[in-house]
């Protein structure tokens, strides 16, 4: 998979989603923060990242809109 700068990536092991700054040949360097909120930059090879799966808010909107209509069903019932 082609990664380009601004993509949000993870290993494939697990870990913190990443920031993707560049890729040059097979090394992409990679931003993140860590649970104290320090900045980390590492090149890391591209055959041990993949692309993050993020929720935009409008999917979260969407999901609380379909929770509180079953709620309505339910005291409907």
């Amino acid at each position: 998979m082609a990664f380009a700068a601004g993509d949000v990536v993870i290993l494939k092991s697990g870990g913190e989603p990443m920031t993707v700054v560049s890729v040059e040949n097979e090394n992409a360097v990679c931003l993140w923060t860590g649970d104290d909120g320090d900045l980390f930059r590492e090149t890391i090879p591209v055959i041990a990242l993949q692309a993050a799966l993020m929720l935009d808010e409008s999917d979260d909107e969407d999901a609380e809109a379909d929770e509180d209509d079953e709620d309505e069903e339910e005291k409907a019932a």
